[in-house]
């Protein structure tokens, strides 16, 4: 079933009291540091009051597109200097923030929508600017991994976010395999080009586990589908290709019992041919739920097997 909301802006009345909240929030210096800021992800209403504050009051934004951000500040009157920070330029402007911060200047930091840092290059810096002796701080807001766990009916107790599964067939089948055992509820960014293939896949590689796509959340067409998986799979490749941000949502496994060691090793191997011993161990615990020691061992053991057998 498929549910549509409407969401709504400001009223002029709580316009004006923002407005006063704001003379005063601005009326303080903004101390020097990185600040983090979570902006909308739909609804340019969902930004905080402190965001505000700080967008006003930064001596430099750093923003993941300055011309999307533009419709933001512009909204609110906001008017300061822009720049880009984005995955395509982080290595090279990286430099120019950790000298401003330096400098004493208060640097934000946002993204195109939601919290900066997710799905998105910013830890680099932040590392980089605490490495460096900077304050750091994080202004939480709006978010569409935790709006699209509050609408999908799902359990939240515990969840696994893995952002966007990988584009080839193959390699996102395999990662499938491997998400297939993690204990919790998963949560997925993709696309509308990729939807009906990534839905095929995970109905055959999870089964017929409750999901929810959640679709333009907090925009004037949200929507949100619930389902088995197979059935969400079929409804959507027979529909148009759908289009905005999509939240995929899938519902935790049944209980299972540990892996033989046959079945451990694989899991191992495949996370060892993409990432470093440390990553794989930590992905592999997080999907088996078995003891770090152990499966460090191992993973110690096959990447010296492969290392001697080159």
């Amino acid at each position: 079933m498929a549910q549509q909301g409407q969401a709504r802006g400001l009223s002029p009345a709580l316009a004006q009291r923002v407005g006063a909240v704001l003379v005063e929030l601005l009326g303080k210096p903004l101390p020097a540091g990185l600040y983090v800021v979570a902006t909308p992800i739909g609804n340019l209403g969902d930004i905080t009051l402190r965001a505000l504050a700080v967008l006003g009051g930064a001596d430099v934004l750093y923003c993941e597109d300055t011309r999307h951000s533009r419709t933001l500040l512009a909204h609110y009157g906001i008017s300061r200097p822009t720049r880009a920070y984005h995955e395509h330029n982080a290595e090279r402007e990286r430099p120019r923030v950790l000298a401003e911060l330096a400098a004493g200047k208060s640097v934000a930091l946002i993204s195109d929508a939601g919290t900066p840092l997710v799905s998105d290059p910013g830890y680099k810096l932040v590392r980089a600017a605490r490495e460096q002796g900077a304050d750091v701080t994080a202004l939480p807001g709006a978010s569409a991994v935790l709006a699209a766990l509050m609408v999908s009916a799902l359990p939240t107790d515990r969840f696994f976010f893995e952002g966007f599964l990988p584009a080839k067939e193959a390699a996102r089948r395999t990662r499938i395999a491997e998400l297939n055992r993690i204990p919790a509820t998963l949560v997925l960014f993709e696309t509308g080009p990729r939807l009906a293939a990534a839905l095929a896949d995970l109905a055959e590689g999870l089964g017929p586990r409750e999901a929810a796509i959640c679709r333009e959340l907090t925009k004037l067409y949200e929507e949100v589908r619930r389902g088995e998986l197979p059935a969400l799979a079929h409804e959507i490749a027979a529909a148009p290709e759908p289009r905005g941000e999509i939240v995929i949502v899938i519902a935790p496994p049944a209980a299972q019992g540990e892996l033989d060691a046959g079945e451990l090793d694989a899991l191992l191997r495949q996370a060892l041919d993409r990432v470093s011993v440390k990553e794989a161990v930590a992905e592999v615990t997080a999907v088996t739920g078995q003891s770090r020691r152990a499966i460090y061992q191992r993973a110690l053991e096959l990447s010296r097997e492969r290392d001697h057998g080159r």
